[in-house]
């Protein structure tokens, strides 16, 4: 209901501080405390473990300097809750937040996440989501080229976007600094933009320090 409410506002209305509020709530109740609440449900079951006896005993004295049975809990219940679930679903939360909250549309091109006016040059932008600077293999990096010149090509000879260029369809990487990027988004940033943490959401927010902010918000309010 939260943040149904907040759709009936246009985003030009809200504040830096409103607008980090809301981002964080999302976070909170979306992210944060659905990783805690799917945990509980799923990964407390003992069922749910395959264990393996000839390593357990070893996890469980690394964990506890003890063979116990908090030692063996904690070496079958930490892999699955500080493992890859919270990471894989961040970006798809993410793409859903931009949308929900309209920071960003959902886009209608098959490959880009969301559309965007660019808060820094003024112009569209096709956005494709990427967690952090590491987050793509080089087997990744000619298709998602390949993808976004196709659409380019189609959108030029059909001429349903006036005006368009390369830099119009941006990669968006979401945490992470520019010397932090893999030689896989170097080499797509040649032809179509990486933009990275502070940039990429002053860029989407219109505000130069949202980053450094929103990170400091979440800190506290994990705390």
């Amino acid at each position: 209901l939260y943040f149904s409410m907040i759709k009936i506002f246009d985003m030009k209305n809200r504040t830096e501080e409103e607008l980090l509020n809301e981002i964080v709530q999302y976070f909170k109740i979306y992210i944060f405390e659905n990783h805690i609440n799917a945990s509980l449900a799923v990964h407390s079951k003992l069922k749910s473990y395959n264990i393996n006896p000839i390593i357990v005993k070893y996890l469980s004295k690394i964990l506890e300097e003890n063979y116990s049975p908090e030692g063996v809990a904690k070496a079958l219940f930490y892999p699955r809750v500080l493992g890859t679930s919270i990471n894989t679903s961040f970006g798809t939360r993410i793409q859903n937040m931009f949308v929900e909250l309209q920071i960003a549309d959902g886009s209608l091109i098959k490959g880009m996440d969301i559309e965007f006016i660019d808060k820094v040059d003024g112009r569209k932008k096709w956005c494709q989501l990427k967690s952090g600077p590491n987050t793509i293999n080089s087997e990744d990096v000619k298709p998602l080229i390949k993808k976004f010149s196709n659409t380019i090509q189609l959108a030029r000879t059909n001429k349903a976007l006036k005006n368009i260029n390369n830099t119009d369809f941006i990669v968006g990487v979401l945490y992470g600094e520019n010397s932090e990027l893999s030689v896989h988004y170097k080499e797509i940033d040649k032809l179509h933009p990486v933009i990275i943490g502070n940039d990429f959401w002053h860029r989407i927010t219109g505000y130069p320090n949202f980053y450094n902010g929103l990170v400091e918000e979440l800190h506290q309010t994990i705390n």
